[in-house]
């Protein structure tokens, strides 16, 4: 091959590669837009502490203790809290009693309430429930339980399981 053909061969490729070497734009571009999106739900959570009335001999007085519920709602979702009647034989509504353990049929009489010393806890929503309103935080409630002066019972673990139930 002659070197006139040569140059001409080369100057082909060189022409046919130089457009796509010399980093020419593109002619043009197309976009396109998408939502991204989520739900948030009324939601509540619930926890709560026991209350430990300690150790006692004769009842000649009434013991005191307390405990928290903490609950965390969305904001603005209004909830109320309910306590059941718990596990003690005999226990019904705000009636609550702690029951000795292995046999023992005695019972302790237990009361809880939704302010120091007044206002029945119970599990009647609107009667004698605790609402609120859910600002996104914790926030703590305080259950008040009290052993009422009672007769001498027998030695024993006394106890009851109280369920705490937010309805939102």
């Amino acid at each position: 091959m002659s070197t006139s053909k040569r140059i001409r061969v080369l100057a082909a490729v060189l022409a046919a590669a130089l457009p796509f070497t010399t980093g020419v734009a593109q002619a043009g571009s197309k976009s396109a837009t998408f939502d991204v999106t989520m739900r948030v739900i009324a939601d509540c959570t619930i926890a709560a502490t026991g209350i430990d009335f300690g150790t006692t001999g004769v009842m000649s007085g009434a013991i005191n203790g307390s405990s928290n519920i903490n609950v965390t709602c969305t904001n603005t979702t209004p909830y109320n809290v309910g306590l059941d009647q718990g596990t003690g034989a005999g226990s019904s509504g705000t009636t609550r009693y702690l029951a000795g353990a292995s046999g023992n049929t005695d019972t302790v009489e237990l009361k809880l309430y939704r302010q120091s010393g007044s206002g029945l806890w119970g599990n009647t929503q609107g009667t004698d429930t605790l609402g609120g309103t859910g600002n996104g935080v914790q926030q703590v409630l305080t259950v008040y339980g009290e052993i009422p002066k009672q007769k001498a019972v027998t030695p024993d673990t006394y106890k009851s399981t109280i369920t705490a139930t937010i309805y939102f």
